[in-house]
């Protein structure tokens, strides 16, 4: 994992690398950059290289949190390793199964910064690329006291020198592939960390700049290492739609009844939208053509289930596989049309600050639908046969239940009563 950007960086470095050591034994540390000599000397153990030749053998025996430098010294910080050295330690880590955590570019203590020409320096094996941002930046001047750069990140951002840096303006530098998105090497995670959250100002712009940079990030942590809390950790949420069955009991597809003027299919789809999922896929089955159309206006993925009649953990599994690179799924049937978006974003929102496995609605002490389900789970859902969905999970998982008080939601459109008498036409 890399670490690039500024507000925390190696803050963030050291306080991973403590957590991991307790399960890998070992951690390994080192920077294309520099680190300052005094934070090199409180770790575990500090080995230096001056040739990838070296680094096997400097390592043999080792443990704990160990920090990799070149050996040299440039006034007063440790020199960092070049790509070779980090290769053979990315090498050394993937045979011995540890983590290898590299800072890759500098900031000058500053809360915010624009990469320069040459950084960051990310070596291509990295599978992961988290970048930092001190919201503590926020609300001050672009210059030389809170910005590395600031010619640069203005630029990037679109504000004159001494403007004040506002959310959407670093926003925008943190989605440009000039800025923070700068040096990721294609198929890696890239993560923002958003640092220095320590009141609930910065808490809620973290949270909306979260939600413009989302669609360029796999993930957005807001956080105040400082205090060594995580406020919220945001994903793209995949909404499911279930939407494959027969309906042998209604005697017509339910999917395609009219509700409240569109077919109840773009109804439940329209709420997953509303609610911020994506994507947001619908899965199909029976009269699959039909329900394709009915949603062909909508911004979803349609997903044809040729195994449907086999039950709806073939239609589960099929949903996740066009999930992509959501960290969790919001799983909606399409027979329960009183389901509202803000009870879908309830559930996001409680995710994004448990991450939790599970959550799910309560009404009138009866779980409801929809409930959502960590990417954790997502395994598991390939070892479930016929009819069963996800409520499966819930003996092997933690569940964080929100309360819900509309009980309409509990209400499924099963028969022709059902849905002449709960509104429909």
């Amino acid at each position: 994992m890399a670490f690039t950007g500024a507000g925390g960086k190696t803050t963030a470095v050291f306080r991973l690398a403590r957590e991991l050591v307790g399960e890998a034994g070992t951690v390994l540390i080192t920077t294309t950059t520099h680190f300052g000599v005094d934070q090199v000397r409180l770790w575990d153990a500090h080995i230096t290289a001056s040739g990838p030749e070296e680094v096997a053998a400097a390592l043999e025996g080792v443990e704990g949190v160990v920090v990799v430098t070149s050996g040299r010294e440039d006034e007063g910080r440790a020199v960092g390793v070049d790509l070779r050295i980090a290769t053979a330690l990315g090498e050394f880590a993937q045979r011995r199964g540890l983590p290898l955590l590299v800072e890759a570019d500098g900031s000058r203590m500053r809360p915010l910064k624009a990469p320069a020409a040459h950084e960051p320096v990310v070596p291509d094996f990295v599978e992961a690329v988290v970048v930092c941002a001190g919201l503590s930046g926020l609300g001050k001047p672009v210059g030389a006291e809170w910005v590395h750069r600031p010619e640069w990140f203005g630029e990037l951002a679109g504000l004159a020198s001494g403007a004040p840096v506002t959310a959407a303006a670093l926003a925008t530098v943190l989605r440009s592939v000039d800025g923070g998105l700068k040096g990721a090497p294609a198929g890696a995670r890239v993560i923002a960390l958003l640092n220095q959250a320590d009141t609930p100002e910065p808490q809620a712009q973290g949270r909306r700049i979260a939600g413009e940079i989302l669609g360029d990030y796999d993930a957005v942590l807001v956080a105040a290492l400082a205090e060594e809390e995580v406020y919220a950790v945001h994903e793209p949420v995949a909404g499911i739609v279930l939407a494959a069955g027969g309906s042998t009991r209604m005697g017509r597809s339910k999917q395609l009844l009219d509700w409240g003027g569109r077919s109840l299919v773009a109804h439940v789809a329209g709420l997953a939208l509303a609610a911020g999922c994506d994507p947001v896929v619908v899965v199909t089955g029976a009269e699959g053509e039909a329900v394709g159309a009915a949603v062909a206006d909508l911004p979803v993925k349609v997903v044809h289930n040729p195994d449907w009649e086999a039950g709806q953990s073939t239609s589960v599994r099929a949903g996740l596989a066009a999930a992509g690179r959501a960290g969790s799924a919001v799983f909606l049937l399409v027979d329960q049309p009183f389901v509202e978006a803000t009870m879908i974003r309830k559930l996001i929102e409680t995710h994004a600050a448990t991450l939790a496995p599970i959550v799910a609605p309560l009404i009138r002490e009866q779980r409801g639908n929809p409930v959502l389900f960590d990417r954790a789970t997502f395994p598991e859902f390939e070892g479930l046969t016929g009819d069963t969905g996800g409520r499966a999970l819930f003996a092997r998982h933690r569940v964080e239940w929100v309360e819900w008080h509309d009980e309409r939601a509990l209400q499924d459109l099963d028969t022709e009563a059902d849905y002449t008498d709960l509104g429909g036409l």
